[in-house]
C-alpha cells in the first residue's frame, strides 16, 4: 500500500508483533538468572585463585626489609605445582603433588605451615633436599661455605599503626627494642636498623636484618631431607623458621615441599594501617603507592 508510513512499517516490526521476539522475563526468571550468574562467576574466581593467582597479605615484621605489615602481594599457583594446600581450605581433591617443581634457592615462597598445615606463611628458600644448613655468628652457611654478606644502609622505616598494633598483639615493642627507636626530621617515630645484602650460590641476592644476638644466630648443622626445604625470614631476629624447634613457634626443620602454596609475585597494595572507614580520604593517605608493583 502507497499510503504506509515509516511509522507504519516500525510499529508492524516491533516485538509486540513479530512472533520472533523473546517474550519478557518475569521477575524471577531475572532473580534466578542473576543467581546463576553470580554462581558461576564464583566458580570462575575459586578455579582462578586456586589454580592460578592468589592475593595473600602481611601481618608481621618475619620478612623484613623485603615485605611490611599491610603489603599485598599477588603469588603464582602455577610455580610449584599443586597439592590439596593448592585450594581452598586445603580440601583434599588432588591427590599427592601433581606438577611437582622444586624452588630455587632464593625464592620467596607462600606455604602451609606445619605441624597445622593450615595457616599461610610467607619466607625465603635457603636450602634444597640434600643441602646442609648452619648458622655461625648469623653468617648463613650451605654445604661448609659461607654465604657473602655486605653491609648495606642502615633500613629506617616509620612507626605505623599496623607495626604498633602488632607489637601490642605480641606483647613486645615497634622497633623491637627501645634503642632501635628514633624521631626523624619530620618528627615522627622512625625505627632503625643495620642491613645487609646477602648473596646466594646462584647469584640472587637480597636484603636481610640481624639487629640482635640470638641463640637462633647459632645453630648445628642440618641436612635437607628430600622433598623438602629449608625456609628462613629476612629478617633474622623476628622469624619463626626452621631454625626454631615447633614447641618454640617455628617450623622445627625444613618444610615438605607438597606444603608450598606459590611463589611471590608482585606486590599489588600497600597500606600502612592509618585507613578508616568513616574517612574516605585516609582511605588514599593510608596507601603506601611506592610499593605497588615491586616484583620479586
Amino acid at each position: 500500500m502507497r499510503g504506509m508510513t515509516d511509522a507504519s512499517v516500525t510499529a508492524d516490526n516491533s516485538p509486540a508483533t513479530d512472533p520472533k521476539a523473546t517474550p519478557p522475563m518475569s521477575a524471577k526468571e531475572e532473580a534466578v538468572d542473576t543467581v546463576r550468574f553470580l554462581a558461576l562467576l564464583a566458580v570462575a574466581v575459586l578455579i582462578f585463585r586456586s589454580f592460578f593467582l592468589s592475593p595473600f597479605n602481611i601481618p608481621s615484621e618475619s620478612m623484613q626489609p623485603r615485605l611490611l605489615i599491610g603489603d599485598y602481594l599477588l603469588v603464582n599457583k602455577m610455580a610449584y605445582g599443586y597439592s590439596k594446600y593448592s585450594l581452598p581450605f586445603s580440601v583434599p581433591l588432588i591427590p599427592g603433588h601433581i606438577l611437582a617443581r622444586m624452588p630455587e634457592r632464593g625464592d620467596v615462597v607462600v606455604f602451609k605451615a606445619p605441624p597445622q598445615n593450615k595457616d599461610d606463611w610467607i619466607k625465603r628458600v635457603i636450602g634444597l633436599p640434600g643441602d646442609t644448613i648452619q648458622v655461625r655468628d648469623g653468617i648463613v652457611w650451605i654445604n661448609g661455605k659461607p654465604l657473602k654478606r655486605e653491609p648495606m644502609a642502615d633500613f629506617v622505616i616509620p612507626v605505623t599503626p599496623n607495626m604498633i598494633e602488632a607489637a601490642r598483639a605480641n606483647n613486645s615493642l615497634p622497633c623491637y627494642e627501645v634503642q632501635f627507636e628514633e624521631i626523624g626530621a619530620n618528627g615522627q617515630r622512625q625505627c632503625r636498623y643495620k642491613r645487609f645484602k646477602e648473596t646466594m650460590p646462584n647469584g640472587k641476592s637480597y636484603a636481610v636484618l640481624d639487629i640482635v644476638d640470638l641463640p637462633v644466630d647459632n645453630t648445628t648443622p642440618y641436612t635437607v631431607p628430600e622433598g623438602s626445604v629449608f625456609l628462613m625470614g629476612d629478617n633474622r631476629d623476628r622469624s619463626a623458621d626452621s631454625r626454631v624447634p615447633m614447641e618454640e613457634g617455628g617450623l622445627g626443620g625444613a618444610v615438605p615441599q607438597k606444603n608450598l602454596v606459590g611463589h611471590a609475585l608482585v606486590g599489588m597494595f600497600s597500606t600502612d594501617g592509618s585507613a578508616s572507614w568513616i574517612n574516605p580520604i585516609s582511605w588514599f593517605t593510608a596507601a603506601r603507592w611506592d610499593r605497588i608493583g615491586d616484583g620479586f
